[in-house]
This record gives C-alpha cells, structure tokens and sequence, in this order.
C-alpha cells in the first residue's frame, strides 16, 4: 500500500493538534494545584445566600467565593 506525501502529511498532522491538548491539559493541571486550598466555615443562611447568587451567576459555589473575594480585594485596593 502506497501512501503519497499529502497523505504522510495529513498522517503526521493529526498527532499535532493531539499533543497540543495534552501540553493545554497539563498546563491546566499544574495551573489549577496551585491554587491554595482553604477550610472555610460558614453559617448556614450565607451559605444559602452565596449557593442562590452562584446559582443566578452561572457559576459554582467555590467559583462565586473566589469572586466576591476577588472583587472585595479590587475594592479594598482600588486597583
């Protein structure tokens, strides 16, 4: 079975795009342990008042905990 040069390329090509997502994937990995984990406890009610807002958000609990706290530092620093 003969397979002519455009074929090899288009061969060789598909394994590219492959490594790429896993080099992103990786990237991700390393990019998501280095976020600090932190034990938070909260009263049930504003626990019930972030889930709510997260919800309205479209966004994960965790998620909106990292915005309101983003935002309070952007605030407190005015940057």
């Amino acid at each position: 079975m003969d397979i002519n040069e455009s074929e090899c390329c288009q061969l060789s090509n598909t394994k590219e795009p492959e490594e790429g997502v896993h080099q992103r994937e990786k990237a991700l990995k390393a990019k998501e342990s280095a976020k600090k984990q932190v034990l938070l406890r909260l009263a049930p009610a504003l626990w019930e008042q972030i889930a709510s807002w997260a919800e309205d958000d479209f966004r994960s609990i965790n998620s909106q905990i990292e915005y309101i706290l983003s935002e309070a530092i952007k605030k407190r620093f005015k940057v």
